[in-house]
């Protein structure tokens, strides 16, 4: 009870120290805020986008792995370096993708090719537009809805048809409000006939590949895209989904060793080609972000630190203005551990009122960027605990120096003082 009295005690002297020191209490609040607002708006965020990727990643399917020719991640090298080995990697060939079709558990392969071409119809025309080759079956890897229209079919892919889907966005720039099925298009002077519209769902990965629903794109069968388009066949890569009751690793495995063979690959001979898993990819997600986050940790640790020295400050003079308060205190039975607890209680006070406000305006930002972006930006409980725990240690830790100074004061000398 007597803890309880003195801690409420400690938070009503906190809160006079604030009314009587505005401006020294507001700077103090300030950079604790501050620094509790980097750590929150950069976890919301992360988190977030971290929820994005893995929705875009479950929509591929769980098991789903990629044959390309070069390495990805961070620590990939880049093609166009000369001493990059990845670049003498041959290009993933239609024959490969036909073998790999055969290989036991496998469900179907998806061929992936991108471009981007010129698009016209009548006196609209967008340059620049990105476009998407895929093999017919890629409904099962995009979590999108065809409506109006439909997808093309294997016999159209396999014939190269000149046929098309657009997105939202394509269609409104290109047609206005007008019906697009059954429209003929100009794809870098080529003749397109659109069969659908699709909706792509929004996600960070889509986004960050410019496939977001806000970007004009198109979808077109991967061999239309070879014949009529002159598509870069060497960017061909594959998205492999096994059957549900197969297993990745022995799948994998399996692609592995059909590869190897085909190209001639002896046991110690480098492959060159890569498989890469789901877990990679966020493997490689959590090391970028990760560091971008360990910046946003630092940013934040130099604002609590500009905070805990305001915590000296003004807790340094509250003990000057406060001596003969304290003098009497003393005289009364007060002990030093009483004095002290009271000071750190009052500090602290003042730094997690710095972090209520930096999460408030943090779940601001989150709501903010979740209403406006396809990141569904949330405050995870452990971010939320983690900032108030810096903030009260925060506190502590530099509310100390003028704790250990009040309960050291000698009373008589105190009550001395004017």
């Amino acid at each position: 009870m007597n803890k309880l009295l003195l801690v409420l005690e400690g938070v009503g002297m906190a809160f006079e120290a604030i009314r009587i020191n505005k401006v020294r209490a507001a700077l103090t609040i300030a950079g604790v805020a501050i620094g509790v607002f980097v750590v929150v708006a950069m976890g919301a965020v992360v988190n977030g986008i971290k929820q994005s990727f893995q929705q875009d990643l479950q929509a591929i399917g769980a098991t789903t792995f990629i044959v390309q020719r070069q390495g990805t991640g961070i620590n990939a090298c880049d093609g166009t370096d000369e001493k990059c080995p990845d670049r003498r990697n041959p290009a993933i060939s239609f024959p490969e993708w036909e073998m790999i079709k055969r290989v036991p558990g496998v469900e179907t392969v998806i061929g992936v090719l991108g471009g981007q071409g010129n698009f016209a119809y009548r006196n609209s025309r967008i340059d620049n537009v990105g476009y998407d080759g895929y093999s017919s079956e890629w409904p099962m890897v995009d979590a999108a809805d065809i409506f109006p229209g439909r997808n093309f079919t294997k016999n159209e892919h396999d014939a190269g048809q000149p046929v098309i889907l657009v997105n939202d966005t394509l269609k409104a720039q290109l047609f206005g409000q007008s019906e697009p099925i059954g429209k003929e298009v100009q794809i870098n002077g080529q003749q397109f006939t659109v069969i659908g519209v699709y909706h792509p769902k929004a996600g960070f990965l889509k986004t960050l590949e410019g496939k977001g629903p806000d970007t004009p794109r198109a979808i077109i069968p991967l061999q239309s895209s070879v014949r009529h388009l002159d598509a870069f066949k060497r960017g061909l890569s594959l998205l492999v989904r096994p059957y549900g009751d197969a297993v990745q690793s022995e799948v994998m495995d399996e692609v592995q060793a059909a590869m190897r063979a085909r190209r001639g690959l002896k046991p110690g001979d480098r492959a060159d080609f890569y498989l890469v898993e789901q877990d990679r990819i966020m493997d490689t997600f959590n090391q970028l972000f990760g560091a971008i986050f360990a910046v946003g940790l630092a940013l934040s640790a130099v604002a609590l630190l500009v905070g805990g020295v305001g915590v000296v400050a003004i807790m340094m003079i509250s003990v000057t203005e406060r001596t003969r308060e304290i003098g009497v205190r003393k005289a009364l039975g007060a002990t030093a551990g009483t004095i002290r607890w009271q000071f750190l209680v009052e500090a602290s006070t003042l730094t997690t009122i710095g972090a209520v406000i930096g999460l408030i305006i943090g779940a601001l930002l989150a709501w903010v960027i979740r209403a406006n972006t396809p990141i569904p930006a949330s405050l995870p409980l452990n971010i939320v605990v983690t900032a108030l725990v810096a903030s009260a240690v925060t506190g502590v830790a530099f509310g100390m120096l003028p704790a250990l100074r009040a309960s050291k004061l000698d009373p008589v000398e105190a009550l001395r003082h004017e």
